[in-house]
């Protein structure tokens, strides 16, 4: 995988301040992978998985990579397989593995394609032999990617939906719980289509506090606060268990870090709310904070304008950072999701210093108009600061990682 920005090139390939920063976060990222992940979580063993055969169901942005972590270990003894992910990040089939069907939904914003493969889905387990066991592999994306709607809804109203939620600033976990109202297999009812069957769920968890209800809507686990009435017995055979998250991915970075001799402060309060005030917030943490490398993770919210422009929470919070960082030379700063897409666009966020405004502005473009308008991708490529990375294989929310170099190292 090569991260880029049109500033720095690959990661690793200059040593400088930029580059270092674009490392730090390809370690987090292998941390996290969903192959990696995924053949480590099955190799510590199952009981009720060993030796037997079994089927296998993977939902989300690192489907493709968690299942084919899944074959990586268990080969053959996948009679049968299901992969829902994002348009675009997946090939035309897992490596010795025609017998796994691979589909393609919408994100973030669901379409006819994630209406039918909640069909696909619901005709998949439907299909299977009772005594057939399942291993389901669940990532961040899940909940645009597979639907079943009820007959009071279309997928305008689908739609609608999910562009007012995306919109609004609201936690993740308030979302999707709004999502789950309107949902025939979120909230845990999916698990009505199980037969009680053996399940062994692996999650990559995108969310605070790693809530099982809240990764994906939970299409295995039902919400407390939900009117949703679930049989016991559905999930009584089911096992849960998180393979990655957020701060296993911080933790890589700082071990990089740390690994090249470098003072690291990882802050493990994750970063949540408006991305304006996580922007005040993070400067003040640097202004006070020692020269090295700073560390966060989470997920910041961003309010959209009616008709917002190009960009996402991660190119948002970046902008507002070098804007901050003008007049301070000796700060470099990365904001990025790990799943390599950040809102609606194919980056993964940017990578800031004190020359991105300049940069920009000399392209004939405004930083606070860009902000205004939640046009910062815009602004950014102009600047030359995006990140790119393709798909990544995994996702756990978005880090954050600053360069403070002492006085001397910028003489």
């Amino acid at each position: 995988m090569a991260i880029t920005t049109s500033q720095a090139g690959e990661a690793g390939q200059m040593r400088t301040p930029r580059a270092l920063l674009l490392t730090l976060y390809q370690s987090a990222l292998q941390a996290v992978e969903g192959r990696r992940c995924v053949a480590n979580a099955l190799r510590q063993g199952e009981p009720a998985f060993d030796h037997k055969d079994l089927a296998l169901v993977a939902v989300g942005k690192a489907a493709l990579s968690m299942a084919e972590g899944a074959v990586e270990v268990l080969g053959e003894r996948i009679q049968a397989g299901l992969v829902i992910t994002k348009a675009g990040y997946g090939p035309a089939r897992i490596a010795h593995a025609e017998h796994i069907e691979i589909i393609e939904g919408a994100h973030p914003v669901p379409d006819a394609r994630s209406l039918a493969a909640g069909r696909r889905l619901v005709d998949f387990l439907k299909a299977l032999p009772a005594d057939v066991p399942l291993l389901f592999l669940t990532s961040g994306g899940t909940s645009s990617l597979v639907e079943v709607l009820p007959e009071t809804m279309n997928l305008t109203d689908l739609q609608q939906l999910n562009d007012s939620l995306l919109a609004s600033g609201l936690a993740i976990a308030e979302m999707n719980r709004r999502r789950k109202q309107a949902s025939l297999i979120k909230g845990g009812r999916l698990a009505g289509y199980l037969n009680e069957r053996p399940v062994l769920n692996l999650l990559l968890s995108d969310v605070p506090d790693n809530a099982l209800n809240v990764i994906g809507s939970g299409l295995l686990v039902p919400d407390e606060r939900d009117e949703f009435f679930i049989d016991p017995a559905c999930l009584e055979s089911i096992q849960y268990k998180i393979i990655a998250d957020n701060q296993q991915a911080c933790l890589a970075a700082k071990a990089a870090a740390e690994a090249r001799g470098l003072p690291v402060r990882y802050y493990d309060t994750p970063l949540q709310g408006e991305v304006t005030q996580v922007a005040h917030d993070i400067m003040a943490r640097l202004t006070k904070a020692k020269p090295g490398i700073h560390i966060w993770g989470g997920e910041p919210t961003v309010v959209l304008p009616e008709q917002p422009g190009r960009g996402g929470r991660n190119q948002q919070l970046a902008l507002l950072l070098a804007v901050a960082i003008q007049q301070r030379p000796e700060l470099h700063i990365l904001v990025a999701a790990t799943d390599g897409s950040d809102g609606p666009t194919d980056e993964a966020g940017a990578l800031v210093d004190s020359e991105t405004v300049r940069r920009g502005e000399q392209e004939g473009m405004s930083a606070q108009a860009s902000l205004q308008r939640a046009d910062a991708g815009r602004f950014l490529e102009a600047s030359g600061d995006l990140i790119s990375t393709g798909p990544t294989g995994t996702n756990v929310m978005d880090i954050v990682i600053a360069h403070k170099m002492a006085y001397s190292d910028q003489v």
